[in-house]
């Protein structure tokens, strides 16, 4: 089953080759348009990091619980073990 990274891990060569082919061919010089492809490639990546972050679903458990801890509790008068001071 393939999945959004494995589209990722295609569509870079594929944006990299194809859309400096497709620039060339429009009439820019091989320089150019590999700098086109290059920026649309690297575009690709930044999305997969940062807007589609590969973060495990565990990760996402366990900061949500911690989250919740921390929300329902204050540690405002409190000790470290626990016992009001």
């Amino acid at each position: 089953m393939t999945r959004y990274y494995d589209y990722v891990l295609g569509l870079i060569p594929a944006a990299l080759i194809g859309v400096t082919a497709a620039l060339n061919l429009v009439g820019l010089s091989l320089t150019a348009a590999l700098l086109g492809g290059a920026l649309v490639a690297g575009a690709v990546m930044a999305h997969a990091i940062f807007v589609k972050a590969p973060v495990a679903d565990e990760a996402r458990v366990r900061n949500d619980r911690t989250a919740e801890r921390s929300a329902g509790r204050s540690r405002v008068g409190q000790s470290r073990t626990g016992g009001a001071d």
